[in-house]
């Protein structure tokens, strides 16, 4: 298995990045964090994950060890392959994905292109016990429920949680709320 590659991006496509390493162009299906490491044109080191099918051979580039790890423990979803599974730990930080998993948040999941309902489920359900417990908020509660009641005003769940994430977490989600919207207006 190849689990790293150090070399000079010297490409970039839709479909990743060329990396030249020892003369040997790999090209590298990376989440966005890999893509913004790797340019610049200087040399990068990517975690890496070799994808072996039937027909083809597919390197996934991370930025680091937690990308990859998630992405291998999605892997294990029923139902979820390498695109997905790379869709998923592209659309946020490692931390906040497994948060969402211990916190049972399949509308994280749901938010991302290409996963319905039942996919969001199936991870939830199947990686809660893989992760173990990962460290909460104090009220997990009060902020799905202040993050919801931005969703249902209008606001996209990404950026309903960056909205959030700027003001203090102790207070109660009305309060939140409020203040995320005067913040907006």
């Amino acid at each position: 298995m190849i689990a790293r590659l150090r070399g000079k991006p010297v490409a970039r496509r839709p479909d990743g990045v060329v990396l030249d390493v020892g003369g040997v162009g790999y090209l590298v299906q990376a989440t966005p964090s890999a893509l913004r490491k790797a340019q610049g044109g200087e040399e990068v080191s990517l975690d890496t994950y070799l994808h072996v099918r039937e027909d083809a051979l597919q390197l996934y580039g991370f930025a680091d060890v937690a990308e990859r790890e998630l992405f291998e423990h999605l892997l294990s979803v029923s139902g979820v392959g390498p695109k997905v599974a790379l869709a998923i730990v592209s659309g946020s930080p490692p931390g906040e994905l497994r948060r969402a998993i211990a916190l049972e948040d399949t509308a994280r999941f749901e938010a991302i292109p290409g996963i319905g309902r039942k996919t969001a489920q199936r991870v939830v359900l199947e990686l809660k016990e893989k992760l173990g417990s990962v460290a909460v908020a104090a009220e997990p509660n009060a902020d799905l429920a202040a993050r919801d009641a931005l969703v249902e005003l209008g606001y996209s769940l990404i950026e309903a949680e960056r909205a959030l994430a700027e003001i203090d977490p102790e207070l109660p989600a009305e309060e939140r709320v409020r203040l995320a919207l005067r913040r907006a207006a």
